[in-house]
Parts: C-alpha cells; sequence; structure tokens
C-alpha cells in the first residue's frame, strides 16, 4: 500500500544564524569516522545530503545551481554503477526533483522544506535531537552532528510560490516547481 504525505511549504525562516558553522572537508571526513550507522545512512555519497554527491566535497548548506546541470551528467559515478538515489530533471511545465531520503526512522523525524527570499530552495531535516539548552536551533551550530540540509538556487523562471512537496512511503521525496513564462514563452500545445 502506497502512502503519500504532502509536506508544508514554509516560506520565511526566522532564524538568521542557521547554517552559520560551513562544513569543511576535514570536518566532514573527522564525522565519518565516528563508527555511527545513523550518520553513514544521511552522508551516504548517494544521499541528496552528501557533501560528496557531485563527486567533490561541496557544503550542502551552499546553494547549488542544481537545475543547470544534467542529472546524467553531474552524477555519472553513480549512475554507472547503478547506485543513484537522486534524480532531477525538468519539462515544458516544471522542475522535477526526486530523492530517496536517509532510512533513519522519519516517524521520528521530521524534513523541512523552505523557499527563502524566492531564491532558494532548502530541505533539510533533524536526525538526532539536539541537546545544548543554551543553543535553540540545531542549524546554529555544528548543524551535521544532528541534522542534514541540501540548500539549491531556484532557476529564474521557477514559479516557488506554488512548489509541492510530497513523501511517498516515507522514502521517497518529490518536489515539483511550476515554470512561470512571459507572455509569448509558454510552449505551445502540439
Amino acid at each position: 500500500m502506497t502512502s503519500c504525505r504532502q509536506l508544508e511549504i514554509q516560506f520565511e525562516d526566522q532564524n538568521p544564524q542557521k547554517w552559520c558553522h560551513p562544513l569543511k572537508e576535514e570536518a566532514f571526513a573527522a564525522f565519518m569516522r565516528k563508527e555511527n550507522p545513523t550518520v553513514h545512512k544521511v552522508f551516504d555519497e548517494r544521499s541528496l545530503f552528501s557533501p560528496l554527491l557531485f563527486g567533490k566535497f561541496f557544503d550542502p548548506s551552499d546553494a547549488f545551481p542544481l537545475w543547470e546541470f544534467e542529472s546524467d551528467v553531474l552524477l555519472s559515478n553513480l549512475h554507472s554503477s547503478g547506485q543513484r538515489s537522486v534524480d532531477w530533471s525538468q519539462t515544458d511545465a516544471d522542475y522535477v526533483l526526486k530523492a530517496e531520503l536517509p532510512g533513519i526512522g522519519l516517524g521520528n523525524n521530521t524534513i523541512q522544506v523552505c523557499i527563502e527570499g524566492g531564491k532558494v530552495l532548502e530541505i533539510s531535516g533533524q536526525w538526532r535531537q539536539h541537546k545544548d539548552p543554551k543553543k535553540q536551533d540545531w542549524r546554529s551550530s555544528h548543524w551535521w552532528e544532528h541534522g542534514y540540509v541540501r540548500r539549491l538556487e531556484l532557476p529564474e523562471n521557477s514559479d516557488w510560490r506554488k512548489l509541492e512537496a510530497n513523501v511517498k512511503n516515507d522514502v521517497l521525496l518529490e518536489i515539483r516547481i511550476p515554470k512561470t513564462y512571459l507572455d509569448g514563452d509558454k510552449p505551445q500545445a502540439s
């Protein structure tokens, strides 16, 4: 039986301090050596949230211009091994992102989708409770020790106000972002 849950899209995040600690390659390597199976599921190189998803280190808290690249080209190392768990494409009508979520019991884990200023799509979630009572938001410190994020630049012609995000069977995230067109730019129906 297939279950599908629509995610609420947040359009304003009141925390200006989030993602203020960039994930550096050395810190990530040390973190991955901790032999924690949950960490390896969340940050596996095939995961949308892995800094190594694109074949070289890229901090997932930095916005990436995903739709400027073809998924077959950017993920060629994963595509050839058959281990791909992320895909994106565009149609005449919209941009589409599909990604398997880390198998870490999403019942206890919330995934959030946020649009920042109409320019950045942010997908994040917390996989471990933040225990420091002085810091209220896990995203303000070494966020990778508590959660995950992927920030993506939105294409200029995206109608981000109409973005839809769904999770199927608590495993597959699908995001659809309709395209906007200026008069005369819209593709003709055949």
